[in-house]
């Protein structure tokens, strides 16, 4: 690779390392023929190393950071005065394929600032896809970020091509949207996620394809006012409104030469893991957005426990819970029990009345549960009203990083 390529390489591959939302999971399988390349796997693409210490995973790049909005929380907003680059389409398909055959990528995750218009841009991002895809029988993993002030056939041109695609919600409030990014629109951005919605759905019971990963968006967290709960409730939406596969959540990171009205300071990090955690009880342990936001102090998630144990905290009267007897629902809300030790919880307890040994066997996380359930052989009468139960239970803190 030439040193002007590679110079662009490095600007707009350290560009795109703000967008979290680019996981690959939930691809349909599938390879390539013997005059194509390149394949996917159902589990989906993650950050690993081979051993000879190669990183194999997705190629993330912008194809430029030139932008004509102005949002402020952004590092490539047009007033930035930060090193510009663009990619052409082809060399961004040169890359991609070169990469690939090199074994250095599984798969591309495509983003871009917006260059003359919303269509044009989104113009070139599709035409990278529709190049690989044709011209060079590419079958491997493509996630676009489509632009959502583009025209709803270009959104739709891009679901034939990319396996996932995204568009990014960016705040959680829509107060947030139009203090820090007035030229974007709320509406604009979730009439987009509807489209895309629509046609998913069109294309699953046609069975063809459009976007087989589905679509993911990402919020900021930290910028604006907007607090944990607020968060949340907007996240619960989006799954309810727009069936997304995922929401990702990005901690504001304070960029130079911005408005003083963003934080100067960067949020706790453990607020990005806990939002997370909190996620995770959304979709797979059958919570209720405002359960936990229940158990918040001002709409805020506790930093020093997760939200389940936070939950299992401000309502001990529920526990502790029998796992001989407890329908799912609440053993799901027992801290340190997951999702799949649940369903195996009840499955064994057909057959047999389970004993602490038995839960060892089915649970690799049981110290922490303790306190919050009754077995054949234990029964902590009272442990859940001692007053040092929070104090026994918080894990340490980690020291917090930053991006600048």
């Amino acid at each position: 690779m030439d040193e002007r390529l590679t110079r662009k390489l490095r600007i707009l591959a350290d560009a795109a390392k703000y967008d979290a939302s680019c996981a690959s999971s939930g691809a349909p399988k599938r390879s390539a023929g013997r005059d194509g390349i390149g394949s996917t796997n159902k589990i989906g693409i993650c950050h690993s190393y081979t051993p000879d210490g190669r990183c194999v995973s997705l190629l993330k790049i912008l194809l430029t950071n030139y932008c004509l909005f102005d949002c402020a929380y952004c590092i490539n907003r047009r007033s930035s005065n930060v090193e510009r680059a663009r990619f052409s389409v082809q060399e961004v398909v040169d890359i991609t394929i070169a990469f690939y055959k090199r074994n250095y990528i599984e798969g591309l995750f495509l983003s871009s600032g917006i260059i003359r218009s919303p269509d044009y841009t989104m113009e070139q991002l599709v035409l990278v896809a529709k190049t690989l895809r044709q011209q060079h029988g590419y079958r491997g993993y493509i996630h676009l970020k489509t632009i959502p002030e583009a025209s709803p056939w270009l959104i739709e041109q891009a679901g034939l091509w990319a396996d996932r695609l995204s568009v990014n919600l960016e705040l959680p409030t829509d107060e947030g949207l139009k203090s820090f990014a007035p030229e974007k629109q709320a509406g604009t951005i979730k009439a987009a996620m509807g489209q895309m919605r629509e046609r998913i759905d069109e294309a699953k019971a046609e069975k063809r394809s459009f976007s087989p990963a589905g679509q993911s968006t990402q919020l900021i967290v930290g910028a604006d006012a907007a607090s944990d709960a607020d968060v949340l409730r907007t996240t619960a939406n989006l799954y309810d409104r727009y069936a997304l596969r995922r929401v990702y959540f990005s901690a504001f990171s304070p960029i130079p030469d911005t408005t003083s009205k963003l934080p100067a300071k960067a949020p706790p990090l453990q607020r990005e893991n806990r939002l997370y955690q909190a996620d995770w009880l959304l979709r797979h342990y059958e919570f209720e957005v405002e359960e936990i936001a229940s158990a918040t102090e001002g709409g805020m998630l506790d930093l020093e426990v997760d939200p389940k144990l936070a939950w299992a905290l401000k309502n001990r009267e529920r526990f502790p819970v029998d796992v001989n007897k407890a329908d799912r629902e609440m053993l799901l809300r027992v801290p340190g029990l997951g999702a799949r030790a649940v369903d195996k919880i009840v499955k064994a307890r057909r057959h047999t009345t389970l004993r602490l040994d038995d839960l060892k066997r089915l649970s690799g996380a049981l110290k922490r549960s303790l306190p919050f359930l009754i077995a054949a052989d234990h029964h902590p009468a009272g442990t859940t009203d001692q007053a040092d139960l929070r104090a026994r239970l918080v894990q340490p803190a980690a020291e917090q990083l930053a991006l600048f």
